[in-house]
């Protein structure tokens, strides 16, 4: 009896490595990269008007010195 559990103790550890590795491969994830179908389109709406507020504050400045008083 007792040579009887060591042989098959034997067998599954020798078998232990080959069952591992199947199972690890058979289930290791699979990621795929795939290029869109339809071009990246980006939309930038700007709105620039950086030239204004320089222009008013400019013209501001002006009224305020020629009439500190108005405030």
């Amino acid at each position: 009896m007792n040579k009887l559990l060591l042989l098959k103790t034997k067998k599954l550890l020798n078998s232990l490595p080959i069952t591992l590795s199947l199972l690890l491969l058979s289930c290791s994830p699979v990621v795929t990269v795939k290029a869109p179908k339809k071009p990246i389109e980006v939309n930038i709406n700007l709105k620039i008007d950086h030239k204004l507020k320089v222009k008013v504050d400019r013209e501001l400045d002006k009224v305020i010195k020629e009439n500190p008083d108005i405030f």
